[in-house]
């Protein structure tokens, strides 16, 4: 009876049996071997960087995660609960705007004693409590820590596409990316961001927004969330109210500036959203989704929308009217974000030029941004202005021009907006690789946006000296392969392309 006692009871608190706690055996490390893009030279990639985050297991043998965790990774590990063995695993799910990603591991004997965890239905209650778990550094063992909801609230991800965020007290740091938060077994979130800055303030993606990810996914690919872009502001003020028109009781939203200028466009300038399907927006352009919580009217598009439509009651010149409004899936602004691709390059003479980024602004952060805010650069004030036919892309300047006789005498015009080459627009970096092909005359003239010089180079010596500054730079390729069809031999060159 006592062998048998003492067997249980070491089986008990083995190891093996994982079962023991679910949550804990569901939840792994990711390890990644990164090369992030480099835009101080972004003719090549950043340098290889070791990095670890958090992931969860879920349904399917998949294991949730963070994009940012995985973004640009060379090689991705997965290492389980109690585990030394790390796994290949690749990216099956993708959305950098959300910072979800989906991983999959190459041999299903992974997932063997380690059951997936279940994603949490609704929006959880303010107060509620959470355990985050993960692995941030400062120890190689599963962290568990504790905290309490305090806010939920529809706000903006990254380059303005909105979604549900819950904010929360438990400590976070780096390492706890992509690690899940639990109430009654149950994923209610996944880590996304903290603020350095602040004590004990962390962020989820709420379970809500993870279910719209894998749905989108089921068809194989990430089209990305649909969304509304007019710009809007709120009907409170007394004189705005009689200016519009709005009877006491009617709340809703004021369009400020129409998303789109086709004639077809349903909505005008002027016009007040007041219903988003059969639902009342207040004067704050909210609408109630639960006791005690009311969020923007944009959090119930995914609910009402179909096929890219959503149904609106507007209020216009004192009468209401119901419209079928077209919604954005995927809009081309005028500075991209990367989206996990690297930056184009082209080098011309001492020049470096690539296209602006969302990313770039990103990586230059606030002390960046005012920066070139100062210098009025259009990278920040056109940040979120959409591409048409005339301007596709913004092309920008290196951070530097490399040493050479031919540039001296002018600054640097870091990440400087080329906006003419011999008076020509520009279009975008290809359009402005053929603008110096095709260039005639004794000089080449670069045109810069906002307060910056004007440069002007000898034409024929850009030309033959790009070669040796090549060359005396160890750079490969003069041009990122995308856009050898613009370069002729002009050039001089026969290098290679990238």
């Amino acid at each position: 009876m006592f062998l048998r006692s003492l067997v249980v009871s070491l089986l008990f608190f083995s190891p093996v049996f994982t079962w023991a706690d679910p949550v804990r055996t569901a939840v792994v490390k990711i390890h990644s071997s990164r090369r992030p893009p480099d835009f101080l030279r972004p003719w090549t990639k950043g340098p290889l960087r070791q990095a670890t985050g958090s992931g969860v297991i879920i349904d399917g043998k998949r294991i949730l995660t963070n994009a940012h965790v995985v973004q640009y990774s060379s090689r991705l590990l997965v290492q389980g609960y109690q585990s030394t063995e790390r796994m290949p695993a690749k990216i099956v799910g993708f959305a950098p705007e959300m910072d979800l990603a989906l991983l999959e591991v190459d041999d299903d004997a992974f997932f063997e004693n380690r059951p997936p965890l279940q994603l949490a239905k609704g929006i959880p209650k303010l107060k509620e409590t959470v355990n985050v778990y993960g692995y941030p550094i400062g120890g190689d063992q599963l962290s568990i820590t504790e905290g309490i909801i305090s806010r939920i609230e529809f706000t903006r991800y990254f380059d303005l596409t909105p979604g549900l965020r819950i904010q929360i007290d438990a400590a976070l740091n780096p390492g706890n990316s992509g690690g899940p938060a639990i109430s009654d077994g149950k994923i209610v979130g996944l880590v996304f961001s903290g603020i350095p800055s602040a004590e004990n303030i962390g962020y989820l993606i709420p379970s809500e927004e993870v279910r719209l990810f894998l749905n989108d996914l089921d068809d194989g690919e990430y089209n990305g969330k649909y969304k509304m872009l007019d710009e809007m502001q709120t009907v409170r003020n007394p004189a705005l109210r009689k200016r519009l028109q709005l009877p006491d009781e009617t709340g809703g939203v004021m369009i400020r500036r129409i998303f789109s200028e086709q004639k077809n466009y349903p909505l005008k300038n002027w016009d007040v959203v007041t219903r988003i399907g059969d639902v009342p927006l207040d004067q704050e352009g909210n609408v109630q989704v639960e006791d005690n919580l009311r969020l923007s009217f944009q959090y119930l598009i995914p609910r009402f929308q179909k096929e890219g439509v959503i149904p609106l009651t507007i209020f216009r010149n004192g009468k209401e009217m119901d419209i079928q409004l077209p919604l954005v899936l995927d809009p081309q602004w005028l500075v991209k974000p990367l989206k996990g691709t690297y930056p184009q390059h082209f080098i011309f003479g001492p020049v470096v030029f690539s296209a602006g980024s969302q990313d770039l602004l990103r990586t230059a952060g606030p002390r960046g941004e005012t920066l070139l805010a100062s210098r009025r650069n259009p990278l920040i004030r056109r940040r979120y202005d959409l591409a048409d036919g005339e301007q596709k892309e913004l092309v920008v300047m290196g951070a530097r021009m490399f040493p050479h006789p031919i540039q001296e005498g002018y600054d640097p015009q870091v990440f400087a907006v080329v906006e003419k080459v011999n008076d020509q627009p520009v279009k975008d970096l290809l359009d402005l690789v053929k603008l110096i092909r095709n260039s005639e005359g004794d000089f080449i003239i670069f045109d810069l946006a906002g307060n910056y010089e004007t440069l002007v180079f000898p034409r024929q010596e850009m030309f033959d000296i790009t070669e040796s500054i090549l060359e005396d730079e160890g750079i490969r390729y003069q041009f990122s392969k995308e856009l050898a069809p613009a370069w002729e031999p002009k050039s001089g060159t026969d290098r290679d392309v990238k």
